[in-house]
């Protein structure tokens, strides 16, 4: 036994730092990051947003998002929505997450009535924090 402890200090003088375990740990960090992470929602249709100088990014990610298309449909949860059923679908979306706000990505070209008997409804739902998605100016 003592022969080897100076045959191996005697040797070539260099020690090592495995890397396996710290490559493994990283690994399994981005894994579990990767599965964990949040994606945005797919609103479900293509909205041209109105261009405005005070618009805010928002993170769209913890919200429920009311789309109006320039027919005048509204989709709430990929699924379109008359007037009329707004506020049932929020009422039933806010008691599922409590703390999420309102997102109303209103098209350009929608008409404003339908905009604000939106609001009205998502309102009459509980929910009084609303935000009106828009782009910003350039």
């Amino acid at each position: 036994m003592r022969k080897r402890r100076s045959l191996v200090a005697e040797g070539s003088g260099e020690t090592g730092i495995d890397l396996a375990p710290m490559l493994d740990f990283v690994l399994n960090l981005l894994i579990f990051f990767i599965i964990t992470a949040v994606f945005a929602k797919e609103i479900g249709i293509t909205v041209s947003r109105p261009n405005s100088a005070s618009a805010a990014e928002k993170k769209e990610a913890g919200s429920i998002v009311v789309a109006i298309d320039p027919t005048g449909q509204i989709i709430i949860d990929k699924k379109v929505v008359d007037l009329r059923s707004v506020r049932a679908s929020i009422e039933r979306l806010h008691s599922q997450r409590p703390d999420d706000s309102v997102v109303v990505v209103a098209d350009k070209d929608a008409q404003s009535g339908v905009l604000v008997q939106v609001i009205d409804q998502v309102r009459q739902g509980g929910i009084d924090a609303v935000s009106i998605a828009a782009t910003e100016r350039a």
